[in-house]
């Protein structure tokens, strides 16, 4: 596969032939676990709580298969969501330049960018300079520096992402704004933006969470119950402009339709 040739790690139909041919291979293997996990939970659940809790005698084998599934899926790309309020000029620098994670140095030069359009005076981009976290490497929480999305479509009403879309200037500067009036004029900036992004695992520490996803949906397409196997990731690396698949603004028809269209059961493909 190509670095751009993706998957969607919740349907079977987008994976390619040599990912189905090795989850049908551990077919058995997997329906075995699940099925077993699934029977002594209901057994624990209606039993007195007093017995510890069975071994589910596929388990090994299950963790071994799951861990070889995420080696797998680090030479695999996936189609990811990112949720951002963006004016027209940065969707337009994205196209032609990629994706850049954040950082003190790209929020100056969005900031200059504001300023220079007129949406920002100088002295209130001083003011959300200073104000960004970024400052400091200590306190700062562990999702800034990096470009983060969501392995499965959200919903625009979700409460997750109503706050990336309601204020420009991502996580390094409305997350953690004081200033009330601060905080409005950031909410009058750019527009809600979703991006499809083609995100190459090697580029993120998430491919076992990639593995874990899929063997997920596949396991549904044999009738068997796991637990919900979306996911967020990062990458801390730019991503080339044939990384965006696609950019959803609000007031446009699939704006809404994000997170609603794409079903949860799949039909196995033989």
């Amino acid at each position: 596969m190509s670095t751009l040739d993706h998957i969607d790690t919740w349907d079977i139909d987008t994976f390619d032939d040599e990912l189905r041919a090795k989850l049908r291979l551990a077919e058995s293997l997997i329906r075995d676990y699940l099925t077993t996990s699934r029977r002594q939970l209901l057994e624990r659940e209606a039993s007195d709580h007093r017995m510890p809790h069975p071994e589910n005698p596929h388990a090994a084998d299950y963790i071994a298969f799951t861990e070889e599934m995420g080696r797998d899926m680090e030479h695999r790309t996936i189609r990811a969501w990112h949720y951002a309020r963006l004016d027209d000029d940065e969707v337009s620098a994205m196209r032609e330049g990629g994706i850049y994670p954040g950082t003190l140095n790209t929020l100056r030069r969005r900031l200059d960018a504001q300023v220079a359009a007129g949406t920002l005076s100088a002295t209130d981009a001083a003011d959300l300079y200073k104000a960004s976290p970024c400052h400091d490497p200590e306190q700062q929480p562990g999702r800034l520096g990096k470009f983060w999305m969501a392995s499965e479509p959200i919903r625009v009403d979700d409460s997750g992402v109503k706050p990336l879309l309601k204020s420009w200037g991502g996580e390094s500067t409305h997350m953690w704004l004081k200033d009330e009036r601060l905080k409005a004029l950031v909410a009058t900036i750019g527009q809600p933006r979703i991006l499809e992004v083609a995100v190459p695992l090697a580029k993120t520490t998430h491919s076992y969470s990639a593995g874990r996803a899929v063997i997920g949906a596949f396991a549904r397409t044999l009738g068997c119950r796991p637990d919900r196997e979306g996911f967020d990731l990062y990458t801390q690396e730019p991503l080339e402009p044939a990384a965006i698949l696609a950019v959803h603004t609000e007031g446009e028809s699939k704006f809404k339709k994000v997170g609603r269209d794409y079903p949860t059961t799949f039909k196995a493909r033989r």
